[in-house]
């Protein structure tokens, strides 16, 4: 039979609200009687029933995890990051997966079924209706990797996606390009927009600059593979910004399979900074987004929100750079 608190206080020879206290956070309880009741739980083997409590303290300590980026392997490392950092918090992840759906109000119901106490929205191409609908239901919500504003409706952390863009434009700038293009993740991803748009009005300025743009099907191998096929069946640009590693590697490997050099023949630049690209197989050179710090921040704000669930949304917006690699030529002017 699993032991019962009632056991647990027969044992220690206190009273049931006694060892309620003493698995209460924050409840005050003497230092010899917490001693007496974890010997008594720990020789019956006892653990708390927190999902019981939770309908006394109206508090389950679950937080909804959701996004749509599951086969990104990019998100493995987000999802260690996230479900250990929340744990650490005395928080419960509940990974939930939106992939195929397309309706926020069915979302919010699914959360509420679960009794969350928050939800962390980590994705790019979630439109931002999700986030939104989760405030409108009251419940404390923090976007993750969401689009940066200066008058943000929920609270947003992440990078400035247009900055990206203009920072990939300036690289290909530096290193003597004059044909490019951009490959991005899905058209209606606001990730891919702002990439594309930064990195476009800054090539728009250099009139010997020829740019062209591609959007591929998700963000993941198959679609950067598919979609670098095509563009070097007819006449490939010098280089391409890929909106995302995974694609970037996709993107390598059809070019290599079509007989192509990288970076002589065809350079590629990613963005995130994912650990396989730094294998040497793969060897990205690759924008860097501070995943660790947005996640870190993310938690933090939600933890903040479970004590204050009405603060003012806030933006917080993390520095990217370039890590050098192997798949751009040298640069031919030096950066101040």
């Amino acid at each position: 039979m699993t032991p019962t608190l009632k056991d647990v206080a027969e044992r220690a020879g206190v009273s049931r609200s006694a060892v309620s206290r003493c698995f209460t956070e924050g409840a005050s309880v003497s230092r010899k009687m917490r001693l007496k009741v974890e010997k008594a739980a720990a020789e019956l083997g006892y653990s708390p029933n927190f999902l019981a409590r939770s309908l006394t303290t109206r508090r389950t300590k679950l937080i909804g995890l959701v996004s749509s980026n599951f086969k990104n392997p990019y998100f493995l490392q987000v999802f260690d990051l996230f479900t250990r950092g929340l744990q650490d918090r005395g928080l419960r992840p509940l990974l939930v997966n939106l992939s195929n759906e397309t309706d926020p109000a069915h979302s919010v119901q699914m959360l509420r079924q679960y009794s969350v106490d928050g939800v962390i929205v980590a994705s790019s191409t979630l439109p931002p209706d999700f986030a939104k609908a989760f405030r409108a239901a009251a419940i404390p919500v923090v976007h993750t990797f969401g689009r940066k504003s200066g008058s943000p409706e929920v609270h947003v952390v992440g990078i400035d996606n247009e900055y990206c863009g203009q920072m990939a434009a300036r690289e290909f700038l530096d290193r003597g390009y004059t044909n490019v293009g951009f490959l991005g993740g899905p058209q209606t991803a606001s990730s891919t927009r702002d990439r594309w748009q930064g990195f476009s009005s800054e090539l728009a300025r250099h009139k010997d600059v020829s740019v062209s743009c591609t959007y591929a099907e998700a963000y993941t191998f198959p679609a950067g593979r598919k979609a670098m096929a095509k563009l070097v069946a007819a006449t490939p640009a010098q280089a391409y910004f890929c909106g995302d590693d995974v694609l970037s590697i996709g993107a390598l490997s059809a070019i290599r399979e079509a007989g192509l050099r990288v970076p002589e023949d065809v350079g590629v630049l990613g963005l995130n900074d994912m650990e396989i690209a730094g294998w040497e197989s793969v060897n990205l050179t690759t924008i860097h987004q501070p995943v660790e710090d947005i996640v870190n921040s993310s938690i933090e704000l939600m933890a903040s929100l479970l004590e204050t669930p009405g603060r003012r949304p806030e933006a917080r917006t993390f520095a990217c750079h370039v890590v050098e690699r192997g798949t751009l030529r040298p640069r031919t002017k030096t950066q101040a």
